[in-house]
């Protein structure tokens, strides 16, 4: 049976598919539900906070700014599913707190951010390749006091080892692609900034890294496609599986793909 194609691809589901075919499906394709997790959330709670924070004026980009920011964030998510569907007590809604401030603190650790010069936040971009429709949000977009634009990415969870840190760059490499087909502009730097170490993992895009990430992109495309037509995810069991949400629909774990795709028929 031939599946639907997902009208576009992000860095998280090129991301996604590479890691696991099966479970791109479900997400990509099926659009099957996944409750949300503390890690998750508290990274989009911690986003918002650091969001807000380059609302300010330069001068008002304080570590108490920031406080305040997250309490805002916080007050905005209040009733959001992702965080009331994590059903914390109250021990754990304070120890949630805590780590989310932690980080967001350590921030200041990296950057000083009244010497930032942000041109966007929470910035969609979107461009076609071909019959490829590519998309994604960047955190934040600076420009340089030169006129070179910087592409910053955050990232609460842990670092990866020196041997991986070229793949986790994909993501602001596609952004950086985005920026180039978008704003006619390669910016001149990309960064992954992780506030959990904190570490920041810093690369220069080139003409030769664009087209590269653009072939591998494409590339996956056409797999999927092939994937579709044929209706062949096949599972990649790996680490990645202990944070899963599909266990129940994978064969991996005993679980039959076919449930899943009499969600979705139940569900239309």
């Amino acid at each position: 049976m031939t599946l639907p194609l997902p009208v576009s691809l992000t860095p998280s589901k090129v991301a996604s598919f590479k890691d696991c075919a099966l479970a791109f499906r479900f997400s990509a394709i099926d659009h099957l539900p996944e409750p949300p997790s503390p890690a998750a959330t508290k990274g989009t709670l911690v986003h918002r906070a650091l969001e807000l924070l380059f609302c300010l004026p330069p001068a008002g980009r304080t570590q108490v700014a920031s406080l305040s920011c997250l309490a805002r964030a916080r007050k905005e998510m209040a009733t959001d599913p992702e965080l009331v569907g994590l059903g914390l007590d109250a021990d754990s809604e304070a120890r949630f707190a805590e780590e989310a401030a932690v980080l967001v603190e350590r921030y200041f650790e990296l950057e000083d951010p009244t010497t930032v010069h942000p041109i966007g936040l929470e910035l969609r971009l979107e461009a076609k390749v071909g019959s490829l429709k590519l998309r994604g949000i960047i955190d934040r977009l600076d420009l340089t006091a030169d006129g070179g634009l910087v592409v910053t990415d955050y990232k609460s969870g842990k670092p990866p080892g020196i041997a991986h840190e070229q793949s986790r760059l994909g993501g602001v490499h596609f952004y950086a692609f985005l920026c180039e087909q978008v704003l006619g502009q390669r910016p001149v730097r990309i960064q992954l900034v992780y506030l959990s170490q904190p570490v920041a993992i810093v690369a220069e895009p080139s003409a030769q890294s664009i087209r590269g990430l653009q072939q591998r992109t494409t590339a996956i495309w056409k797999a999927v496609e092939r994937a579709c037509q044929n209706d062949d995810f096949r599972p990649h069991p790996s680490r990645l599986c202990e944070w899963c949400a599909f266990h129940d629909y994978c064969p991996a774990f005993g679980g039959d793909p076919a449930m899943a795709r009499e969600l979705v028929v139940a569900g239309a």
